[in-house]
């Protein structure tokens, strides 16, 4: 079996992510894009055999298996729109575009042209994660009534700190949401089967932040109440200005009788809890599955797995499915599409300083459906 070859556009952080999980899913890097050519020349120095191109429209003509789009997010739609028109699989970072309107109109083409194209919602990814939906789909009389949790960052804590994503002119309108917030409304809704209908969102900054007015036109954090399709009350707090978290995110998916936690920072185990007792259920390779084996690269338990080896299932999932497999719980630009309806009526309710409705779309309905705001 050849292995596919891969292109990776973007050369910050994430573009060094993605092009590891390449490797460890058995895939070439072929191609490197930046910003500039000097800066995809100091990322494919990095990657045996890696060219630095001087852009996507050179890339597109390397006979490639599957792009990865690791750009500011304005950037996005564009890029993935003319990837899919060439025929090749894409993977593309959230937000997968900066409106619902053209999230629509990419996982529409991607359909169309019969083409996989996946957004990495890698929190999937977490044995634990996969343990408590195993255990919520299962189980019965449990209604989950009460969903809540958290997203904490303090990367963007300090007024002179700065990246592209403070600017709207790339980030796009929301920040904190866009960025954090639609990773645990992912979870939410891949965990439970629960699906958000209405949202009451008070978004907020911190601080007026260094550089100018542009810097200071998205949101630092925010509170988010919620109502889902089953009945389900729930909340988000998400921050991206709360000094000494790193990266928390952390759930609890509550019922009457059995409720469930987990904390990104801490994630060997899965928090079950019930009126006669509350356990850690550790992870365990044997219990999560790949064609009757455990998931690739599954480190003995002992051994903490990371965000890394998350992204790295997430690829080699992707580049199954490019192969003709059916990976169970692959995100989708179906899932990309969701995310941007939820970002949309978050604004909105922020904006109207009321409750909104939000449509079912995406992997929940099955289907592409037109969404007006």
């Amino acid at each position: 079996m050849q292995p596919l070859r891969s292109g990776i556009v973007g050369t910050g952080f994430m573009g060094s992510v993605h092009a590891q999980a390449v490797t460890a899913a058995g895939g070439i890097v072929d191609s490197v894009a930046g910003s500039s050519l000097a800066s995809a020349s100091r990322l494919a120095e990095l990657l045996p055999g890696a060219t630095p191109v001087g852009g996507l429209d050179e890339m597109l003509e390397r006979n490639l298996d599957v792009i990865h789009i690791c750009t500011p997010n304005t950037l996005h739609f564009e890029q993935a729109l003319a990837a899919i028109r060439a025929g090749i699989n894409v993977v593309c970072e959230k937000p997968l575009a900066t409106t619902p309107a053209q999230a629509a109109e990419l996982a529409k083409a991607a359909a169309e042209r019969d083409t996989i194209a996946a957004v990495p919602f890698i929190y999937r990814y977490y044995p634990a994660v996969r343990e408590a939906r195993r255990r919520i789909l299962a189980e019965s009389g449990n209604d989950l009534w009460l969903l809540h949790g958290s997203y904490l960052q303090d990367w963007l804590a300090d007024p002179s700190a700065t990246n592209w994503r403070v600017d709207p002119g790339l980030g796009g309108t929301s920040r904190a949401f866009g960025d954090i917030g639609v990773h645990w409304c992912d979870l939410l809704e891949f965990v439970t089967g629960h699906r958000i209908v209405r949202i009451n969102a008070n978004l907020t900054r911190a601080f007026e932040r260094e550089g100018g007015p542009s810097a200071n036109q998205t949101e630092d954090g925010g509170v988010l109440t919620f109502e889902t399709d089953r009945g389900a009350a729930g909340s988000l707090v998400l921050s991206q200005a709360s000094a000494g978290r790193k990266n928390r995110l952390w759930f609890s998916f509550d019922g009457p009788r059995t409720s469930y936690s987990f904390n990104q920072e801490a994630p060997e185990h899965l928090w079950v809890g019930s009126g006669d007792e509350q356990i850690l259920v550790g992870r365990n390779p044997e219990r999560h599955l790949v064609n009757g084996n455990p998931r690739r690269g599954a480190l003995p338990p002992g051994h903490p797995q990371g965000y890394q080896h998350c992204f790295n299932d997430f690829v080699a999932d992707t580049y199954d499915a490019i192969r003709g497999g059916a990976p169970d719980g692959l995100p989708t630009f179906l899932d990309g599409h969701r995310a941007a309806v939820l970002t949309q009526a978050v604004t909105d309710s922020a904006a109207k300083g009321s409750w909104v409705d939000v449509p079912i779309v995406g992997q929940a309905a099955g289907v592409l459906q037109e969404v007006t705001f």
